[in-house]
């Protein structure tokens, strides 16, 4: 079976200004070497802490960066050899949700001309069907019709994002990338919001790639896990498989920091040590070594290859003889 998504080698340089007219411009690289598969219908998660390179990864994928290196497909389609109309035409198979319900919409514009936008650039159909559709959007994401002539700054937060949601479905795409959607809305409507897109993603039978820092997000939502350390994929596998027993050092403690109610187990959270390396200047080898305490010798040397290990793929030198996962907080993962 064929990969509906296909990432093979990608990656991302940023080309900083110079610091000094004797040096050479410093080079950020965002993204490194990520090979990644995604099939028809599944939901990836791609966590990892700020600055890891997952939103820079989400924006490759969107086509709204073009990579350094590699090559990414979709539905056997090389995505960075189109032109500039024939990538106009395949983006109405891949769309978008950003993380600022109010940043990511036209404040001069009111909601119903929000969501339909791109039914009017892709000219779907007269007047008259592309106002039934947007009625149509309006009720599939839950938002009343009375909210359709109102402007941005008139809504809610998470009525903000599911006009975003709306406009993002209205070309019956096959693939949405979801960029940390319910980072910046309160916790209640959260869950509002995620129950959303699950059932948008089986009624519609999308591809869903979803990107967030938080643990117990990616568990509600993700069929599959992906995690992200400057640039690079460390661990990579089933939701339940990598929640029940992580291999990485790395997703052992983003696991070890989920907050828990449980008095009991408070004392048993914990946070990577140190702070993440400079993506300007990354350690030698595998990256994560600084702040590692398993880390040896091997580690400074090689950078760890993502394969294989204990039914799902890890990037780490010493993932077979590490000792057992500590005992995590529960989280609900569907």
């Amino acid at each position: 079976m064929s990969a509906f998504l296909s990432l093979r080698n990608v990656g991302k340089d940023y080309h900083l200004a110079r610091r000094s007219p004797f040096r050479p411009r410093p080079v950020l690289r965002a993204v490194d070497a990520v090979s990644l598969d995604v099939h028809q219908g599944e939901t990836l998660g791609l966590v990892g802490e700020s600055g890891c390179g997952k939103s820079s990864l989400a924006r490759l994928i969107m086509q709204l960066e073009t990579p350094s290196r590699g090559a990414i497909t979709l539905d056997d389609v090389d995505l960075a050899g189109l032109g500039k109309a024939d990538l106009k035409a395949a983006r109405r198979n891949f769309q978008m949700v950003f993380q600022d319900p109010y940043a990511s919409l036209n404040p001069r514009m009111r909601a119903r001309a929000i969501i339909a936008e791109a039914l009017r650039n892709y000219r779907t159909g007269t007047t008259a069907d592309i106002a039934a559709r947007v009625d149509e959007l309006a009720r599939q994401v839950g938002l009343g019709a009375h909210l359709l002539d109102r402007f941005p700054h008139e809504l809610s937060g998470g009525q903000c994002q599911r006009v975003g949601i709306a406009r993002a479905i209205a070309l019956n795409p096959r693939l949405i990338v979801a960029d940390e959607a319910v980072s910046a809305l309160d916790v209640s409507i959260q869950a509002q919001i995620l129950n959303l897109i699950i059932r948008l993603q089986a009624e519609m039978r999308l591809t869903l790639i979803f990107v967030s820092h938080d643990m117990s997000v990616i568990a509600h939502v993700a069929d599959r896990v992906a995690v992200m350390y400057l640039g690079r994929i460390v661990e990579l596998g089933a939701t339940e498989t990598l929640f029940a027993s992580p291999g990485h050092p790395y997703t052992r403690t983003l696991l070890g920091a989920v907050p828990t109610p449980s008095p009991a187990r408070r004392g048993r959270r914990s946070a990577p040590a140190g702070e993440m390396p400079s993506p300007l200047n990354p350690p030698s080898g595998c990256h994560f070594r600084t702040r590692c305490a398993h880390a040896t010798s091997l580690c400074a040397q090689q950078v760890p290859t993502l394969r294989p290990v204990m039914g799902r793929s890890i990037a780490c030198h010493h993932a077979e003889t590490l000792p057992a996962p500590q005992t995590y907080p529960e989280v609900d993962h569907a």
